[in-house]
């Protein structure tokens, strides 16, 4: 794996997070419901990792750039494999959910 793409795995890319949300990105976090009640982002969507597959129609049909988070970046990472294999373009890793939001804190 090249070095950008574990950083992209990791959700290291925060100029492309930054852009994204500045293009109106919707965050989804795909952490459990549990995970999420304890703390999230502001505004950000609960869909676990493993309801991503099924709510692909729902999720495309946003017409905004996606932002996937979760707790490490491993979730996320596979939510934007999905997504990206189901044919969305704007779609980013944005790993750790307490990293996007010091993100969006920062817009």
């Amino acid at each position: 794996m090249k070095v950008m793409e574990l950083l992209s795995f990791f959700g290291f890319g925060g100029s492309k997070i930054k852009e994204a949300l500045r293009n109106g990105a919707i965050i989804i976090d795909v952490r459990t419901a549990n995970e999420f009640d304890m703390g999230k982002v502001p505004g950000s969507i609960n869909i676990p990792v493993d309801r991503i597959a099924i709510n692909a129609a729902r999720i495309k049909a946003m017409n905004k750039p996606i932002i996937f988070c979760c707790n490490s970046g491993v979730r996320s990472s596979a939510a934007t494999r999905i997504m990206k294999e189901a044919g969305l373009k704007e779609v980013y890793n944005g790993g750790n959910w307490e990293r996007v939001l010091k993100i969006v804190n920062k817009l």
